[in-house]
């Protein structure tokens, strides 16, 4: 792509996301009326659905005509300005408009990358893995379809299979790396600031990276990038019941592994 990652490791929505992770783990660990603010989870997980989220749009989708589907295209930005602005820059780079491709790339890389190094904790295999990401996103852009579905859910879902097919092939280990993680650890203000300054961003996320790859997955989506559970349920290919309920058991399953101290 010609360009150069180099973004913070936490900007402030992920450092919000980090603490609302933190306080959900520490509602299931003790769920005293000043930690139990995370209620939603129980209440979304309560709420199961019977249908099934399709696939995301990929390069292999088949469509009669190239562009027919763009009264299907879907944007999760809440601005309605950017949301058009988006799907416009998508249809010009279906059509070949290298110029908008890069403008998307600019606007996605940032959750892209992210969403890599929490999943392969190694900043050089993540920046890779979001290279190859674009590079083949901008190949399969011809055969893009909306059937009114997210283009950013589109790129994770290639962002996601690329890492899974990465260490599947055993191509390197999955090693922790916590030099940067110990950045914005600093606890909210609160009832709850005395019990969250004992859990870290280093220690929640070296229990994120024992989760079983799916849940990990969803945390990360969820809580890190801020996506929505039908973005999540699109990147998953599971049902917005499913993806609930995989937020659920994956927040138990790191209040599960936090350190003893921690857990009472």
């Amino acid at each position: 792509m010609g360009r150069v990652l180099a973004m913070p490791m936490y900007g402030d929505d992920v450092a919000r996301g980090l603490a609302a992770l933190r306080a959900a783990v520490l509602a299931i660990l003790d769920p005293t009326p000043a930690l139990a603010g995370p209620q939603w989870l129980l209440a979304e997980a309560a709420t199961s659905d019977t249908g099934s989220t399709g696939g995301s749009g990929g390069a292999g989708s088949e469509s009669p005509t190239p562009y027919d589907d763009e009264g299907e295209a879907a944007s999760s930005e809440v601005s309605p300005a950017e949301r058009s602005r988006l799907i416009a820059l998508v249809e010009l780079a279906r059509k070949g408009d290298t110029d908008a491709f890069g403008m998307l790339y600019d606007h996605y890389h940032g959750a892209v990358y992210r969403f890599l190094f929490y999943r392969t904790r190694s900043v050089p295999l993540a920046e890779d893995l979001t290279s190859e990401t674009f590079f083949r996103a901008l190949r399969s852009m011809t055969s893009f379809r909306w059937q009114g579905k997210d283009f950013g859910a589109w790129l994770m879902t290639i962002a996601r299979n690329l890492a899974t097919d990465h260490f599947k092939a055993g191509r390197t280990r999955l090693e922790l790396a916590t030099e940067d993680m110990g950045q914005h650890d600093d606890a909210t203000d609160g009832p709850e600031t005395a019990v969250l300054a004992g859990l870290t961003n280093e220690v929640l996320l070296k229990a994120l990276a024992k989760l079983p790859d799916e849940q990990r997955d969803c945390v990360v989506m969820r809580f890190l990038q801020g996506m929505s559970i039908a973005e999540t349920a699109a990147v998953l290919g599971r049902s917005d019941g499913a993806v609930k309920q995989l937020q659920l058991r994956g927040v138990r399953n790191l209040a599960k592994l936090m350190p003893e101290g921690l857990r009472g």
